[in-house]
């Protein structure tokens, strides 16, 4: 059968193809900074091979979520860069259709030279030199043009004024790529132990393969813009391997992973960071009570329990700490607090949630207000159903000032400024009560 050869192509084709510059595949150094707020900074160094008089420099894949706007790339002097575009060419078959207008493609296995296409018809010369009509979805063509960048890419159009083999180095700053601390507290008695985890979640549209990893733990501040199922996988740092290297910088935290990683897109990857042990914990049961002055009848609280540790020597970036006990050999999950960016010897408290065993109940036993003053006595119960002695502190909010009054036969002290503490302990299976009279203007 006859083939029927191309006599041109297209312009776009000819300057993607003939006039293009080659660029390596892969990068020969790669780095990636993940930051808190959803970026990455890109880094990769790339071969580069010059002809003289070339005009485009193509880099394919990169990642669908980049900020062109961010782009910093560096070549040679002897290159004259003029513009920068980005171009994702989604596959469909009118941008084949279109490619091919010239070209050979084959309908019913016999080639033809494709003349132009509208809608679902399509119009080609046989090899007797006949124009006929076909269907476009009859046609099959034999590959993707290269004038069709089916991937995301970038493209620097330039003037090569020499042929030469340099190195090519690109930043950029891509979206949906982002990093957060994940905490496992393992209580031992009045000791805890703490392993960290930093946990990346990669939807950038790009994988990221034996690349430098960094993570920087603060909130950067950025300019305002318009608004426009994962795998899993958990890579541990065994405590053999080296630890992640810890630097502040700048107001901010700086983390480098010490081994190469890879990041597939639309997977979270957690890496360790922290192991410390043997970290001296207390136990803390608060309740908060209601404001005396405007309490009627009686009401009843529930007590939060809280681990509270005094301080650490390091810093610990924002992120969820899960707290754990051991009972019969498995592991309890006692519950679960998000905590801000902490300095180290910062004290960190730690809510578990509500104590099964520790009972608040506060009645008004007297009410004497007039048109000056607020005055109330109130009788409060504290219980401990629970097996173990129980230091509760109860908190009641009220002003500190020249005109109020608080009568009691229990220490306290005001915490806060507006908020008095009473720290009660509590025996086993023990309740106890006490009385506080209050008075303050209106």
């Amino acid at each position: 059968m006859q083939k029927i050869s191309i006599l041109s192509t297209s312009i776009l084709l000819l300057t993607s193809s003939l006039f293009a510059s080659s660029l390596s595949e892969k990068p020969t150094s790669s780095s990636l900074i993940v930051y808190n707020g959803g970026i990455g900074l890109v880094h990769e160094e790339r071969k580069l091979n010059i002809k003289k008089g070339d005009k485009q420099i193509i880099y394919k894949g990169v990642a669908s979520t980049i900020e062109t706007d961010s782009v910093n790339v560096a070549l040679p002097d002897s290159v004259t860069l003029y513009s920068q575009q980005y171009r994702f060419d989604k596959l469909t078959m009118n941008k084949l259709l279109d490619a091919h207008i010239g070209e050979v493609v084959k309908v019913a296995k016999e080639s033809v030279t494709l003349l132009s296409h509208s809608g679902a018809n399509a119009l080609v010369r046989d090899a007797s030199n006949e124009i006929i009509s076909v269907l476009s979805k009859d046609i099959i063509f034999k590959n993707i043009p290269d004038s069709l960048l089916t991937k995301p890419s970038l493209v620097w159009n330039i003037d090569a004024k020499k042929s030469i083999d340099a190195k090519m180095d690109i930043d950029y700053l891509i979206k949906n790529l982002s990093w957060k601390s994940d905490y496992i507290l393992n209580l031992r008695g009045d000791k805890a132990n703490l392993t960290g985890w930093i946990t990346i979640d990669n939807r950038s549209g790009k994988a990221y393969k034996n690349t430098k990893l960094h993570v920087l733990a603060g909130d950067i501040n950025r300019a305002q813009r318009p608004k426009p199922r994962y795998k899993y996988e958990r890579t541990m740092a065994m405590q053999s391997a080296p630890a992640v290297a810890h630097q502040a910088h700048e107001g901010y935290h700086f983390y480098t992973i010490p081994f190469k990683v890879n990041l597939s897109n639309n997977e979270k990857t957690q890496i360790k960071f922290i192991t410390q042990n043997t970290i001296p914990i207390k136990r803390r049961y608060t309740a908060s009570a209601s404001n005396p002055l405007y309490l009627h009848g009686e009401k009843k609280h529930s007590v939060t329990q809280f681990i509270e540790i005094k301080k650490l020597d390091f810093v610990l970036p924002k992120g969820v700490v899960r707290t754990y006990s051991k009972l019969n050999k498995s592991n309890i999950l006692l519950g679960e607090t998000s905590i801000s960016h902490t300095p180290k010897d910062t004290p960190i408290k730690l809510t578990l949630g509500k104590n099964f065993d520790l009972k608040v109940k506060e009645t008004i036993k007297k009410r004497s207000d007039t048109k000056s003053y607020l005055s109330a006595t109130v009788l409060y119960t504290l219980k401990n159903s629970s097996d173990e002695k129980k230091t509760l502190e109860l908190l009641v909010p009220f002003n500190k000032n020249t005109t109020s009054t608080i009568e009691t036969s229990k220490k306290y002290k005001f915490k806060h400024g507006n908020k008095l503490s009473f720290k009660v302990v509590l025996d086993a299976k023990k309740t106890e009560t006490f009385q506080v009279s209050f008075r303050s203007k209106r």
